[in-house]
């Protein structure tokens, strides 16, 4: 497969959890960094096209870790589209050990944005042009797509949206809810587990200033939960997902 795009990484000191190993959030990072890197090599970096108001907004996706990589490793994230539509593309990636071992799979559904309209809109034909494609899957999980409700949560936690939260597009960053989601998952389950598979599904926009909670609760299978976050004044539901965890 020549249709793809390589970013190699060295983690870092601040990317890593308490027990030396990256964090989901620097994964997730570390993917959007890829994703960027991309746009630029084909002569549309993120800044370009926000001089023309548009951007990049993810709607959903899925990540799979079979290990976090640690301190000083070095990974490389292979990224490329495997379909796209008038407005959407769909970006999958694969994550590379040292030895070229796969360590991490993810797969991603961005659409093109309007930034001042807050709407999709028609992707640029020279993008279109530019981008190479290959119709071959990271990972087979489905993303979510049913909206998943919490009536009786077991855990809870509450944020403000601060100005450092927010991005390009001027909404709260996923990266954001990914780490208010991990803020609601028990310590007994964060300390002697890791995350294996979150499959999550953005369904609207969370501002500075806003109060959201985000709210966990054990599913049936072990070590599995379904979250939420939600608005804390009118509890509407901006985002759900699923998480599975494994035996450190």
């Amino acid at each position: 497969m020549n249709n793809y795009f390589d970013k190699q990484y060295e983690l870092r000191y601040f990317e890593m959890n308490k027990f030396g190993v990256a964090s989901p959030t620097t994964i997730l990072t570390l993917l959007e960094e890829t994703a960027a890197d991309h746009c630029g090599n084909i002569d549309y970096n993120l800044y370009q096209l926000a001089e023309k108001n548009i951007g990049w907004v993810l709607l959903g996706g899925v990540m799979q870790m079979e290990r976090y990589p640690i301190y000083k490793e070095k990974i490389t994230i292979r990224t490329w589209l495997s379909k796209y539509s008038s407005i959407k593309g769909c970006r999958e990636n694969i994550i590379y050990d040292a030895q070229n071992n796969i360590i991490g799979r993810a797969k991603g559904l961005w659409v093109f944005f309007d930034i001042n309209k807050r709407r999709p809109v028609r992707i640029f034909d020279d993008i279109i042009k530019k981008w190479s494609f290959c119709s071959m899957e990271s990972i087979s999980v489905v993303p979510l797509k049913q909206m998943t409700t919490i009536e009786h949560p077991d855990y809870e936690a509450q944020f403000k949206v601060h100005k450092a939260d927010t991005d390009l597009i001027k909404h709260v960053n996923n990266i954001k809810y990914l780490e208010w989601l991990l803020e609601s998952v028990p310590m007994e389950i964060t300390d002697n587990y890791y995350l294996h598979t979150i499959n999550g599904k953005f369904i609207s926009e969370i501002y500075y200033g806003q109060s959201v909670i985000s709210s966990t609760k054990k599913s049936s299978d072990d070590q599995s939960f379904i979250h939420a976050i939600t608005t804390a004044d009118t509890n509407k539901i901006c985002a759900v997902a699923e998480t599975s965890w494994r035996k450190v």
